[in-house]
């Protein structure tokens, strides 16, 4: 039987890197390798191309250690036009081979790989790839645009303000003014990364400054948000063959009541903080997974996506949306869809075969 070679894109120039590398050896370790090669391809914080190890172990979380792809001078480069599936591969001694490849996973997080960038690139290398195109990656990035989005079609979305550097830059005293009209406490958040990266908490004015720099280590705009008060509740969708999104059974994430979900929390904690499924009502069961679908068709989604709410007593409010959710093997994404009958593997299975299909 012959096998279907999948490039397994991880790592990148974000600061979800390590979390890429963790997710990356999660999927090596239960592809089926009889049905599927692997040509793993570590992009490295600098953001060079190497071909990697497809060996799990190497991008295993250990003892809360991350890991991170290696420049090992093993350079792959992607077509540039659709007439070739090959990629090329030089290698340190100066030698070049080639790899022809059947369909791209890409599994970055954050910016230069979740935005639609990667997407493009692959696009012009006429690549099939798992998940989301160009348009919906970068719109579900963007929290301003895809809150406007979202709002156009008849979603509840959290109130927010958005904030660009030159502006704060310039008047920090008129921005903080109208960043006041929202109740406090608020919370601070760059409008293009992930993960809780260069998000604050702020229970006062005299904290925004601090949290507004932070921020703005991570990109140029930023959004501000008052607390929603409510419970946590999210649900995994996966396009169907037909294109009809499915969703899964809910999760429901728990925090100490003065907190939030922080990076840390998400990746190097317990797996107490997670509940599959939430312990929620039928008929809210029924109104998240709608909301789920909706949202994904409003994005333009493909392959997958994660819907973020808050549960408030005056009903749900969306988040936001993930086009490349955490993925590791104890990640909300694939545990809402083992909590609904599918396994890590299986979901890893029907995506590269989604990907394989998808017509973009």
């Amino acid at each position: 039987m012959s096998t279907t070679t999948v490039a397994v894109l991880f790592g990148g120039r974000s600061s979800e890197h390590e979390i890429s590398c963790v997710t990356a050896g999660g999927i090596m370790d239960v592809v089926d390798r009889s049905v599927y090669e692997l040509v793993p391809i570590g992009i490295t914080k600098d953001g060079a191309f190497t071909l990697q190890s497809d060996d799990p172990a190497q991008w295993a979380l250990r003892d809360g250690a991350l890991p991170a792809v290696p420049d090992n001078g093993t350079r792959v480069a992607f077509p540039t036009s659709p007439a070739t599936n090959e990629l090329v591969v030089s290698h340190p001694d100066g030698t070049v081979t080639t790899i022809a490849v059947d369909v791209v996973f890409p599994i970055l997080h954050g910016p230069f790989g979740e935005d639609g960038t990667v997407q493009g690139l692959l696009e012009i290398a006429g690549l099939p790839y798992v998940g989301d195109g160009v348009l919906a990656s970068a719109l579900a990035m963007d929290k301003h645009v895809a809150k406007a989005v979202l709002e156009h079609a008849g979603l509840r979305v959290a109130p927010w303000t958005t904030v660009l550097r030159r502006e704060w830059a310039a008047d920090p005293v008129n921005v903080a003014e109208t960043i006041a009209a929202h109740e406090w406490p608020l919370f601070v958040k760059p409008a293009r990364a992930g993960s809780s990266m260069g998000v604050s908490r702020v229970d006062e004015p005299s904290q925004l400054g601090a949290a507004m720099d932070l921020a703005f280590e991570h990109d140029s705009k930023v959004i501000v948000e008052p607390r929603v008060v409510g419970r946590e509740v999210e649900v995994a969708v996966l396009e169907g063959r037909d294109g009809v999104p499915r969703t899964s059974l809910p999760g429901e994430i728990v925090v100490a009541e003065d907190g939030f979900y922080d990076f840390a929390s998400k990746y190097l904690g317990g797996d107490e903080s997670l509940l599959c499924p939430a312990p929620l009502t039928e008929d809210q069961t029924d109104e998240i997974r709608s909301i789920g679908a909706r949202a994904f068709e409003a994005i333009g989604g493909a392959g997958l996506a994660r819907v973020d709410c808050f549960l408030t007593d005056d009903g749900f409010v969306v988040n936001e949306v993930n086009t490349m959710p955490g993925f590791t093997p104890l990640s909300m994404y694939p545990r809402c869809w083992a909590a609904s009958g599918v396994s890590y593997g299986e979901l890893v299975t029907e995506l590269i075969e989604l990907g394989r299909a998808a017509v973009r």
